[in-house]
């Protein structure tokens, strides 16, 4: 997911796309651990679609704190 598209998420959005990711990335380091997970790439793109959210998060709590 790019940057952009997080930018024009809501509030509500970005905590539901946040919640899908951490139950995508609980499952995927399961799969780790059991030898079943295909694509090794996936981790890291989630983690870092993770991250990219709790910025824009962040971003926007400190915008509204300004205001």
């Amino acid at each position: 997911m790019k940057t952009e598209d997080i930018k024009v998420m809501s509030d509500d959005q970005l905590a539901d796309e946040l919640g899908k990711l951490k139950k995508e990335q609980f499952n995927l380091r399961f799969q780790k651990a059991t030898g079943q997970l295909n694509n090794t790439s996936r981790v890291r793109d989630v983690r870092r679609t993770i991250a990219k959210i709790k910025t824009v998060q962040s971003q926007k709590a400190a915008t509204k704190a300004k205001a």
